[in-house]
C-alpha cells in the first residue's frame, strides 16, 4: 500500500487540505475494505487500489473546501463515495450515507465498523421514500442521476436554506438548462488523474422548479 500512501499524500498536500497521518491510514484501511470485498460485490469497476486512491478518494476530498453545513446526506453512496473519505477528514460533521442496493449498504455499514467511524450513518433506502425528522445543510451526489432527477428525489431532504452538491462530468449545458434554482458550476481538479470534474451547487432547489 506505500504507492497508495504516497499517491494519497501527495494528492492530499496537492489539495492543500489538513488531514492527518492516522486520517490517511484510515483512507488507506477504505481502500483495503473496497478491494476486499470488491469480487463478491462489485462495489466498483476499478479494480487497481492506485487508481482507487486517485479515482475515488483523492475525487472525493477534492470537494471538501466546498462542504457546507453541519449535516450531509449522500444520496447514492454506493461503496461510500464520496461519504465515506469525507467523514474521516471531517469529523466534526454528521454524515448520512444512502443508497437502495442492499450489498452496498451492507458493505458501508462494515466500513463504518472497521474504521470506528462516529459520524456516519448508513440507510438502505431510496431517496424519494426517506423522509427524515430533521432536514439535512446539505445533499451530496456523485454519478447518481441528470441534475433535473437529482433536484426532483432529493429537495425534500434539504433544509430552507441548503444546498445540493452534484459530483459531474463535463458537457453540462443541457442538464443545467433545466434548473431554475440559482446555480454554480465549480471546476474540479483531481491530482494525478487525467479527467474532467465539476461540482455543480444549487441552493435550496426545493424553491425552484425543474422546466
Amino acid at each position: 500500500m506505500e504507492a497508495c500512501r504516497e499517491i494519497l499524500v501527495n494528492g492530499i498536500a496537492a489539495l492543500n487540505l489538513n488531514v492527518t497521518d492516522d486520517q490517511v491510514d484510515q483512507l488507506l484501511g477504505f481502500i483495503k475494505l473496497i478491494e476486499k470485498w470488491n469480487k463478491a460485490y462489485n462495489l466498483t469497476a476499478i479494480r487497481n487500489r492506485e487508481e482507487m486512491a486517485r479515482l475515488h478518494i483523492l475525487d472525493s476530498l477534492a470537494i471538501v473546501p466546498h462542504i457546507e453545513g453541519k449535516r450531509i446526506i449522500d444520496i447514492g453512496t454506493g461503496a461510500g463515495l464520496p461519504g465515506i473519505p469525507l467523514a474521516i477528514c471531517l469529523p466534526e460533521l454528521d454524515f448520512t450515507l444512502l443508497d437502495s442496493n442492499a450489498k452496498k449498504t451492507r458493505f458501508v455499514k462494515q466500513v463504518v465498523l472497521e474504521l470506528k467511524l462516529k459520524n456516519v450513518e448508513v440507510l438502505h433506502s431510496r431517496a424519494e421514500d426517506y423522509h427524515p425528522e430533521r432536514a439535512y445543510d446539505a445533499v451530496l451526489t456523485r454519478a447518481f442521476a441528470s441534475l433535473p432527477d437529482i433536484v426532483k428525489l432529493t429537495a425534500h431532504l434539504l433544509s430552507n436554506d441548503g444546498v445540493l452538491l452534484a459530483m459531474k462530468g463535463q458537457n453540462l449545458d443541457a442538464e443545467l438548462a433545466e434548473i431554475t434554482a440559482r446555480k454554480s458550476v465549480i471546476s474540479v481538479n483531481i491530482p494525478g488523474a487525467d479527467v474532467e470534474r465539476c461540482l455543480v451547487r444549487i441552493q435550496s432547489p426545493e424553491q425552484a422548479e425543474v422546466i
